[in-house]
């Protein structure tokens, strides 16, 4: 059956790694292709005429002396500032060296191709008054690899991310600093090497590539993939958990779930269901008791909780991720200077998504416990013969324990907090880059979490005297027995978190 050539306007691509570019149908997944993978991304011709459009719009707004914001005035408080044709090239130049005043550790890689991706994105819908060949550098450094060294700190997710954003710009211009085949070089180096010539910003251009919530998103994007994946791995640690304490799975009756139905609960009771099927370590109601703990017997609830978070995380993400956040807005007879480059909207979702995350650990860390607790789980202590001599899994739970208080300081929302800048002319800013990169944090001890209830289940597993387990988690108890073997003496401990952190990390399971 033939396939058809195009979907709207973006040609399909049977071989070709390639994500065509219009605007408006970006996808999370597109994006990770891109940032985490590397495939390239070339702009429709449909975006191309949108963005030339938009040029020709501002040229003709600077024949007819028109006044608008950013144009032919100056920036912030200097609005009221007007300024020349002839200085707007030096305007732009300033706009973007004075902005760029960023710091803290760069961001990651993938955090930075996803910035570039995006403001490309933002760029193609035709509404900023860049001009194409603009675009196209940004694209081709996306896609020779150039990466900006943009630091993670100095944004006030309000107009715009301007600190980060003007990094990502200074290689365009020749200026900061670029990472280009493994080695970290100046802006002008760097573009050199790859044979892209830098560019010369003329008017509205340094406001096109640095009026956005670029930066934010892309944290916030990054995370919640990984996030909606770390939430299945959570399931599957609480279906190991469930069978080394020999856990009552009548509570995941879908019965009692379709009585209160929250679409991430009634997911959760399935899917634990689906992993256990088949298991003789996992018991009935009455066989051993009539109830487990919340922790075993509320998964669906508080999983199920953090994934219908996470789905309208999801929702926002999908907006914002197509959206026009500059300022001004071209429009065909004006531009208008409003608040799409205000961050609030993401900044609540990247806080709720840090809560959400959070909450994944907070009961991992308690299954944890009734795991190595001896009074709890009828399992030597701290899942070790020979205790005393051997201390075993007692400083495992210690540790998730440091990472889940850390979470609970992570959580504060930075959201609600705002201090005016520009001299009060923005009295009110979003934080939510702030937002972003904590949520980022939280899940890295989140994931750590989750690989230590694994590691403990396994162990649980076996000193229980392990039977048939279930359809799915067989299979992961394999995969992690093949990664770390059974503890039987004291050994160091960190390199089998890490190695089952690395199956989370690398989707091995």
């Amino acid at each position: 059956m033939k396939r058809k050539e195009c979907v709207g306007d973006i040609p399909i691509q049977e071989k070709m790694k390639k994500i065509w570019i219009n605007g408006s149908s970006l996808s999370l997944q597109d994006y990770m292709n891109v940032t985490r993978k590397g495939w390239v991304v070339e702009l429709t011709e449909k975006a191309k005429e949108s963005i030339q459009k938009s040029r020709q719009r501002v040229d003709g707004f600077l024949d007819s002396g028109k006044t608008i914001y950013g144009i032919t005035t100056g920036f912030g408080k200097f609005s009221d500032v007007n300024i020349s044709r002839e200085e707007t090239i030096t305007l732009q130049r300033n706009l973007i060296i004075t902005h760029a005043v960023g710091g803290g550790d760069p961001f990651d890689t993938e955090i930075v191709r996803g910035i570039i991706l995006l403001r490309v994105n933002a760029l193609a819908k035709g509404f900023s008054g860049i001009r194409l060949e603009t675009v196209e550098t940004l694209i081709e450094m996306l896609n020779q690899k150039v990466h900006p060294v943009i630091p993670e700190k100095g944004s006030l997710g309000a107009s715009g991310d301007l600190a980060p954003l003007s990094h990502m710009v200074l290689p365009m211009i020749g200026l900061g600093q670029a990472e280009y085949e493994g080695e970290v070089l100046n802006g002008q180096e760097a573009m050199a090497r790859a044979g892209i010539p830098v560019v010369t910003l003329v008017a509205k251009e340094g406001l096109a590539l640095i009026n956005g919530t670029q930066a934010m998103t892309a944290v916030g994007a990054t995370t919640l993939y990984d996030g909606l994946k770390l939430s299945y791995y959570a399931d599957l640690a609480a279906a190991l958990t469930f069978e080394a304490l020999n856990g009552v799975t009548t509570a995941l009756d879908p019965r009692v779930h379709e009585v209160r139905p929250h679409p991430g609960q009634i997911k959760t009771a399935q899917t634990l269901m689906e992993m256990l099927h088949g298991s003789q370590m996992t018991t009935e109601q009455g066989q051993l008791r009539v109830q487990d703990a919340y922790s075993l017997r509320c998964v669906p609830q508080v999983h199920g909780a953090s994934k219908d978070a996470l789905e309208y995380v999801l929702g926002k993400i999908n907006i914002e991720m197509n959206a026009v956040t500059d300022n001004p807005i071209i429009f065909d007879d004006t531009g208008i200077s409003g608040g799409n480059f205000h961050g609030q909207p993401m900044a609540i979702a990247f806080d709720l998504m840090a809560i959400a995350l959070a909450e994944l650990s907070n009961i991992s860390e308690r299954r944890l416990e009734r795991l190595v607790n001896p009074a709890l789980s009828g399992l030597p202590a701290f899942l070790v013969e020979k205790g005393g001599l051997n201390s075993g899994m007692m400083i495992v739970q210690y540790s998730a324990a440091a990472m889940v208080s850390e979470n609970k300081v992570l959580c504060h929302p930075a959201s609600v907090d705002s201090i005016p800048s520009s001299a009060n002319q923005e009295d009110h800013v979003s934080m939510g880059t702030i937002s972003a990169r904590k949520s980022r944090e939280v899940l890295k001890n989140v994931r750590r979490v989750i690989a230590m209830e694994m590691m403990c289940a396994c162990q649980a597993i076996d000193l229980r005297g392990k039977k048939p387990l279930g359809k799915d988690t067989e299979k992961a108890y394999q995969i992690i027995r093949q990664a770390v073997s059974q503890l039987i003496d004291d050994r160091e401990l960190y390199e089998d978190i890490n190695q089952c952190e690395r199956l989370i990390i690398e989707e091995k399971l």
